[in-house]
């Protein structure tokens, strides 16, 4: 959908919600109710009429702009080169991942050693590509869906198994809001599926959670890491002992 479709379909939702109709719209733009439905089919609309319809509806022209913005398809994945991208610069990464968990630019920059024009400049390149929507006043608003998750095996994957993986299981766990368990049996094809469903579940809710957290303050959240791993092993110690196959 072209950007003027989105913002079309927009302003067609609001005028639903507000009980208005074509006809209100060419009262308030003095034309004709053909003259109307013609424009939003024809998607030429000028700014002088997108700031009448924007008044028309309660909103200013900047206002209807970002309303429809925030209407826009969101990214439940990026692209192998975008996650290229932000595995080759670590200041990036650190921004990306701050603003995928709802901090501020003043956040950034008063937990981390990164100046505000430095904060501002990543900020700029993840808007560029799209995850991102650098707002008046520097207010991020993120374009990235509910579900997001980094792709299978691609860069971010491989970046958290070489750097952060056994950073993250060389922690203790020994406070209450931690744990570590660790369970090994033989299961069925048919418990395999019916595991692999219970981990998407608990994925969800944890995904579910993050968003219920995201309007505390941030001195109120912490940041936690859930790791969920599932596949068929055996100790190397163990086939080591195993007996060659019957040819």
């Amino acid at each position: 959908m072209t950007e003027i479709a989105q913002l079309i379909a927009t302003i067609k939702r609001e005028l639903k919600a507000q009980g208005l109709t074509y006809q209100d719209v060419a009262r308030g733009l003095s034309l004709s109710e053909a003259s109307v439905k013609r424009l939003f089919s024809s998607e030429r609309l000028t700014v002088e009429r997108l700031a009448q319809i924007s008044q028309l509806l309660g909103f200013t022209l900047a206002e209807l702009l970002q309303e429809s913005s925030a209407l826009a398809p969101r990214l439940s994945m990026l692209t192998e080169d975008q996650e290229a991208r932000l595995v080759s610069n670590s200041r990036l990464l650190l921004v990306a991942v701050c603003a995928f968990n709802r901090w501020t630019l003043a956040d950034i920059v008063a937990a981390y050693r990164i100046s505000k024009a430095e904060c501002l400049k990543q900020l700029l390149v993840l808007d560029r590509m799209g995850v991102i929507a650098l707002l008046p006043g520097d207010r991020i608003r993120l374009c990235i869906a509910r579900d997001f998750d980094w792709l299978p095996n691609g860069p971010i994957r491989h970046f958290f198994r070489r750097e952060g993986l056994s950073d993250f299981l060389a922690g203790p766990f020994n406070q209450a809001h931690e744990t570590l368990e660790f369970v090994h049996g033989m299961l069925t094809d048919s418990a395999l599926a019916q595991l692999q469903l219970e981990l998407r579940r608990l994925r969800s809710k944890f995904a579910a959670l993050h968003e219920e957290s995201a309007s505390a303050p941030l001195n109120q959240r912490r940041g936690t890491g859930l790791l969920l791993a599932s596949q068929e092993w055996e100790p190397a110690a163990f086939r080591q002992l195993r007996r060659p196959p019957v040819a």
